[in-house]
Parts: structure tokens; sequence; C-alpha cells
């Protein structure tokens, strides 16, 4: 059974910094391009961020640029959000996603296992 695990939310003030982890299990973890997503209240599932397994490509939302970065690390099967200087629109529930699917992967159906997501709010 697959299951990925995120953790490392919390409540943050403004400017301030999180990680996020997300450690998978059930599945080889070579091959999968890795994301992460969030939703906050009243608004639709948005693409954040996501690591190939090919070439450690990677892609950002542009509202995260410069202020977050994805990482992983295989050997432990986890991919790791940091996520620095922090905006109160940041708040949401962040979601771990993984696919097979080839290349960068920016829609939320193209992701099969998904994690049950960690709450990240922050304050003004």
């Amino acid at each position: 059974q697959v299951q990925l695990i995120e953790s490392g939310g919390g409540l943050v003030q403004a400017g301030g910094s999180l990680r996020l982890s997300c450690s998978a299990s059930g599945l080889t973890f070579i091959g999968y391009t890795m994301g992460w997503f969030r939703q906050a209240p009243g608004k639709e599932r948005e693409f954040v961020a996501a690591s190939t397994w090919s070439n450690g490509a990677t892609s950002y939302v542009d509202s995260v640029k410069g202020r977050f970065t994805i990482s992983r690390d295989n050997a432990k099967k986890s991919v790791y959000l940091q996520m620095n200087t922090l905006k109160p629109e940041d708040t949401a529930v962040y979601y771990c996603a993984a696919t097979r699917a080839g290349g960068i992967q920016t829609l939320g159906t193209a992701y099969i296992y998904w994690g049950q997501g960690t709450q990240v709010t922050v304050s003004s």
C-alpha cells in the first residue's frame, strides 16, 4: 500500500520559514515525479512545485519563485519543501503527490498518489 506522509506544517508569522517533509512508502520512488500542491479555504487546489526523478528538474508556481525550494532525497524516499519569507496568502493545506508520468507535471490530475496534507498557517 502506497503512503505519502507529510509533516512540518504549523503556525508561523509572516516573514518566517517552514520546511515540509514528505516520506513515501510502498513505492520504489524510482522514476517518480514528486509534487507539492496546496489548497486554501474556498479555493481550488493549486500546484506549488515539482521535482523530476530523471534529471532533478524543478518547477514552481510564480507566486513562490525565489521563496520556496523543492528538494528530494531518493535514498530516503523523501521530498521536501523549504518555504521562506512566508506570506499570509501562503496559508493552506499542503499536499505531497507522486506520479510516474515523465517530466514536470503541474496538473493535479496527473498525480496518482496523494498524502493527507499538512496545515500551514501564516499570520500577519
